[in-house]
């Protein structure tokens, strides 16, 4: 599964219909709202994470765009939920940077944030999801 979160601004003319709605309807993909707000122009702001396959996420992206929808990626980062890890060692074989590693003999799976360059490919592949994608800063409406 392909997860992202993107920060939609809504025209004024888009605020009252169901376009983040359609996304499941039309394109099969789940949605996480984490943030919404309509602005004093009644412009529309939402900050959600959007989930399902690859390529329904690109043409649910490009329906958001079609209909006046301004798409932006979120400041994102990688985080690990310490209570959900089972340090089973599957995210370590598809990190690319390495980021995440295994120790030996004790087998304990290690995450450096620093070497994390979110690509996402340990959250597909992680079995018990502790591997999660967050919002870098609270102030994602600025």
């Amino acid at each position: 599964m392909y997860s992202k979160l993107l920060i939609l601004h809504f025209p004024s003319r888009e605020v009252e219909k169901p376009v983040v709605c359609h996304l499941t309807k039309y394109y099969d993909l789940t949605f996480n709202i984490l943030k919404a707000t309509i602005l004093p122009r009644r412009e529309g702001i939402m900050v959600l994470e959007l989930s399902g396959s690859k390529k329904n996420f690109k043409n649910a992206v490009q329906y958001l765009k079609d209909q006046g929808v301004i798409v932006k990626n979120a400041s994102q980062e990688i985080t690990r939920d310490e209570s959900k890890c089972i340090h089973c060692g599957a995210c370590t074989a598809v990190c690319p940077t390495e980021a995440l590693s295994i120790s030996r003999p004790d087998m304990y799976v290690h995450f450096d944030k620093k070497k994390c360059s979110v690509c996402e490919l340990c959250i597909t592949t992680c079995m018990t999801r502790a591997m999660k994608i967050q919002p870098t800063s609270e102030s994602l409406f600025e």
